[in-house]
């Protein structure tokens, strides 16, 4: 046994060449384990007695602090790798094997939840007895790790937690599996005597490819339990789960939770697998709501072991660098006069047509009774117990319905969860399990979905809260400009829908902008044939109206229906997706005379949510002669952007990307340069003709996203600059063009491509209907492949005519490997307009791969 000095600290281990039959230095050639950070240390245990413990450390000279580390059950030190590989600059990363766990002495009797807690206290007094400490734990290391951090408090810099648990939230049994294995002779066999217990753990990876772990990482784990007497602790482990009140680990699992709350003031993250079957969301509510200050991420998709399945060694190095930042000092509103999202009900005429719904039924309200609805459905959402703060999650058709139960909803004190029909169920119950909604009001067709998918939130009916206002105190809630407003989704057109969380302030600005950029008053009235833009007409004081369509397939609205539309409310205003228009453009030969005439009556028509063609707007100005044809860009977390007529799309020319136009008033926009790598750069720039990441500042950027806190920090370029993901440049009349989204850039030997400014050369291609441009092969040597739909394919897919492969190269104005001609092009569900080019990269990989 030698002395060895790490750091500050002076500790003992044991020489690297010596191993015992309990404490043992793990093999080399583990899969990403650097040896270099092996330790057997001797130290006291809980008891006073000296015990050999297994470490990983990285021992850097000097530390600004230390990282302790702490897995569960029936995981190891192994579990950590990732963040001592990656460790934040100046940061010492200690992760340890508990007692009888790893490589660590099987010190033989059984050690309950504070005995353990005790342990680390001994341990870290002996190798980490000075600096600042954060913890990180997993599994029943977390709580281990928060018992540590209860002892010494006044080391503490701050807690990182993932999928674990501290109390058995109320009404909710604990996890089946964990149930189930803690029966006596069950757990022997599946925890001591097999290594059932190991690779089941281990099966619950999701994400690292289709079959989870690979070989030698699941071979890396299993290594320190091959034998039954190596994996005695892993049942003891079990057994100490305190699944009743009796249980001798119970009160100090209790001791643990109710002290969380002293920890007010240490900085925390929160990183969750929300597919864990044992640890569920439902632990994340509950340690949120003991740490309401903590940053949260949930890795959707990510399971049990997500520091194997998401960048947790990323986030965590991330958050340690914003550590010593100065705190934000609360929410901030703009100073001054504020005319609330609601004010619109009661501005108009108390007999003008509020909003009329189509469809077999018609029916319309006067902005009086839309008034008087909301504030009887405000009252009886509280009469429902609705809180102030709370979120409820609204599952109502677009109408008149849709705009009662928002503003009601805004009016008793509470936030909207809005997870549009567009998304699909699966898409609607990932969003409603992202958002944790206290409460959810719906239609009976939402609520008998809600109880049957597990849907959280207490559910409410429409009506009953209609009936309960009646009777119920009238008297409303206001919220403050500051106060949250609402959690919307993004189109899941680039991965899973994202939660967008608004402000009441944001969301007045955005109102405001709208006015202000198409010059919206009272006269004017809107057809809104995308179901999120219908809740903005009451906000602006206007009258809408929802055509007779299908939301969730905007491909639906005919030209018919839009006339209908249009004519119940002389509407001035129509907004619609691309896929809507181009179907009611389609359809235009269906209209009769009063039709036309009620179409000649729109003064401006927006389209938005995907790339609009010039030939699209065109055409749909021939549906209404006298609109001027706007396309807006922006997205869910800041719209609108930038806008841009017909006219002026025309007048820019061709170019590399879409010319979107300029920045609206109030909005500065600027780009992040790409490098070499196609890596944004770290300064904006507002430079005529640089391509980089598109970045927007404005009074209505949205607030943050929610439960994401990686991808909030990881999109926020300064204070109110919101990093778009989109990629383009700006001209020099100060006009913005988009290339394409930051993930479809190809990165070649050459440099990145962009691929929009390819796509939009080869539609004009005769025979060509849609392109897509993808990059094929290892990022850095990425090969540009073009899709296109026009040309007879295979079902799913074929080379394109020689011909036409030959036209493609002569006009993309890049390199191009292949050409492949497809059927049709997969569309994102909520605007069937953004093209899937992650799904045809793998498809044209598939394709050029052959057989």
């Amino acid at each position: 046994m030698h002395g060895h000095r790490l750091g500050h600290q002076h500790v003992l281990y044991r020489d690297p060449l010596v191993a015992t039959a309990d404490a043992q230095r793990p093999s080399a050639e583990l899969a990403g384990l650097d040896p270099t950070w092996s330790r057997l240390v001797v130290a006291a245990d809980a008891d006073g007695v000296e015990r050999t413990w297994h470490l990983l450390d990285t021992a850097p000279p000097d530390p600004v602090g230390t990282l302790l580390c702490v897995h569960g059950n029936p995981t190891w030190s192994y579990l950590w790798r990732d963040l001592l590989a990656r460790a934040p600059a100046g940061w010492r990363v200690v992760a340890v094997d508990q007692l009888d766990m790893g490589y660590s002495e099987r010190a033989g009797a059984t050690r309950r939840r504070d005995r353990r807690v005790a342990d680390l206290v001994a341990l870290t007094d002996a190798v980490v007895p000075e600096g600042r400490v954060v913890t990180v734990g997993h599994d029943w290391g977390g709580a281990i790790s928060l018992g540590w951090a209860l002892a010494r408090q006044h080391r503490l810099a701050g807690v990182v937690l993932t999928n674990t648990a501290v109390h058995q939230p109320a009404g909710s049994p604990a996890p089946s599996l964990i149930r189930l294995v803690r029966s006596g002779p069950l757990r022997d066999v599946v925890c001591v005597r097999t290594t059932a217990f190991v690779r089941g753990a281990l099966a619950l990876s999701r994400v690292r490819g289709s079959g989870g772990l690979d070989g030698p990482t699941r071979a890396a784990y299993l290594a320190p339990y091959r034998t039954p007497d190596r994996r005695a602790a892993i049942g003891a482990f079990v057994a100490d789960i305190p699944l009743d009140p009796d249980h001798p680990s119970a009160a100090a699992l209790d001791e643990i939770a109710e002290g969380v709350s002293r920890l007010a003031d240490v900085p925390a993250l929160l990183l969750w697998g929300p597919s864990d079957p044992i640890f569920s969301d439902l632990y994340l509510d509950d340690l949120a709501a003991r740490l309401p200050h903590a940053a949260i991420h949930r890795f959707e998709g990510a399971s049990h072991l997500v520091p194997e399945d998401a960048d947790v060694a990323g986030a965590v190095t991330e958050w340690i660098g914003g550590l010593d930042s100065p705190a934000a000092d609360g929410v901030r509103s703009p100073v001054g006069a504020r005319r609330p999202l609601w004010a619109g009900l009661h501005e108009p005429r108390a007999d003008l047509e509020a909003v009329a719904e189509m469809g077999s039924t018609p029916r319309s309200v006067t902005f009086g009774e839309l008034a008087h609805d909301v504030a009887a459905v405000a009252a009886g959402l509280r009469a429902e117990g609705v809180r102030p703060g709370d979120r409820v999650a609204v599952l109502v058709p677009p109408g008149i319905d849709l705009v009662a139960a928002v503003y009601g909803c805004w009016l008793a004190g509470a936030a909207v969860v809005v997870a549009d029909a567009g998304l699909g169920v699966r898409g609607i119950s990932r969003a409603l399990r992202s958002a944790r909604p206290d409460h959810l009001i719906g239609v009976r067709r939402a609520r008998l979905a809600a109880r049957s998918l597990r849907w959280p939130g207490a559910v409410i009916d429409l009506a009953d809260a209609r009936s309960a206002g009646a009777s119920a105190d009238p008297a409303r809630i206001e919220p403050a400009g500051g106060d949250e407003a609402a959690v919307l989704f993004t189109s899941g057109a680039t991965g899973p829908a994202k939660g967008v969380v608004y402000r009441h302030h944001q969301l007045e600005a955005q109102r405001d902008a709208i006015a202000t950029t198409y010059g919206i008053d009272g006269a004017d009235r809107l057809v809104a044939a995308f179901a999120p833009f219908a809740l903005a007409a009451p906000a602006l004081g206007i009258t809408s109206a929802v055509p007779d369509m299908d939301v969730t397939r905007p491909g639906t609205l005919d030209a018919g229906a839009l006339a209908d539309a249009v004519a119940a409310i002389d509407a001035t205003l129509v907004f619609a997706s691309p896929a809507a228009l181009a179907n009611a453009i389609a359809t235009a030969g269906q209209l009769d005379d009063p039709g036309r005439q009620a179409m000649a009556g729109v003064r401006i028509l927006l389209s938005a949510g995907a790339p609009v063609a010039p030939e699209l707007l065109r055409a749909a100005q021939r549906l209404m002669p006298s609109a001027q044809a706007h396309t807006p860009y922006g997205m869910t977390e800041v719209l609108p952007v930038a806008d841009i007529t017909i006219d002026a799309i025309e007048a820019a020319g061709d170019g590399e990307g879409v010319c979107v136009g300029e920045p609206i008033p109030g909005v500065q926009v600027a780009v992040l340069p790409l490098d070499a790598s196609g890596e944004p750069g770290p300064d904006l720039h507002a430079e005529p003709d640089v391509t980089g990441e598109v970045c927007v500042h404005a009074a209505h950027v949205k607030d943050r996203y929610d439960r994401l806190w990686l991808t909030q920090a990881r999109t926020t370029q300064a204070e109110g600059w919101h990093r778009t993901g989109d990629v383009g440049h700006l001209d020099d009349a100060g006009r913005l063009w988009i290339e394409g989204r930051l993930v479809h850039v190809v990165v070649t030997a050459a440099g990145p491509v962009t691929p929009v400014g390819i796509e939009r050369r080869v539609e004009q291609l005769d025979g060509v209907d849609l392109a897509a441009a993808v990059g094929v092969g290892p990022v850095g040597s990425q090969q540009v492949v073009v899709v296109v739909t026009g040309p007879p394919a295979a079902r799913r897919g074929a080379l394109a005519p020689l011909d036409l492969a030959d036209a493609v190269r002569e006009v993309a104005g890049a390199d191009v490997a292949a050409v492949l001609a497809v059927p049709t092009m997969p569309v994102d569900i909520r605007h069937n307009s953004k093209i899937d080019r992650s799904r045809l990269a793998r498809l044209a990989e598939d394709l050029l791969a052959g057989p």
